[in-house]
């Protein structure tokens, strides 16, 4: 059996859930022609631009306490309004609290820029 989006959801609390669902209509509005992958063992849904890590571009990360969104490469990534925590050398995330936050221009000014730093590595290495 497939698991899709929802089924996934359905292991979360609904705030959870209903900001889940947000903010994966922002990620599709924001980044054109992305794939959405579940990848259960890791309980997140992937958006990539192809099937190697390095074409992943963020995650979301639905827990029972929460929401974060993930992103690939999140250090190289422009953060003007400071969203981004974490101290990994790969990935950085921002906690989501709220559907006002989700909304708001700063998570698709973050997701522009990750975006824009995706094309900048894929023409570098010749994509």
């Amino acid at each position: 059996m497939n698991t899709t989006f929802e089924d996934f959801l359905t292991l979360y609390p609904l705030s959870v859930q209903c900001n889940a669902r947000l903010l994966r209509q922002v990620i599709l509005g924001q980044l054109p022609g992305i794939d959405e992958q579940l990848d259960l063992p890791a309980k997140m849904i992937a958006y990539s631009y192809g099937p190697g890590y390095a074409d992943l571009i963020c995650v979301i990360l639905p827990s029972k306490k929460g929401l974060k969104l993930g992103f690939n490469k999140g250090p190289e990534i422009q953060d003007p309004d400071g969203l981004l925590q974490g101290t990994s050398k790969t990935t950085r995330y921002v906690t989501i609290d709220n559907s006002e936050q989700i909304q708001a221009p700063a998570i698709a000014r973050l997701l522009t820029a990750a975006l824009e730093q995706y094309k900048k590595r894929a023409a570098h290495s010749g994509k």
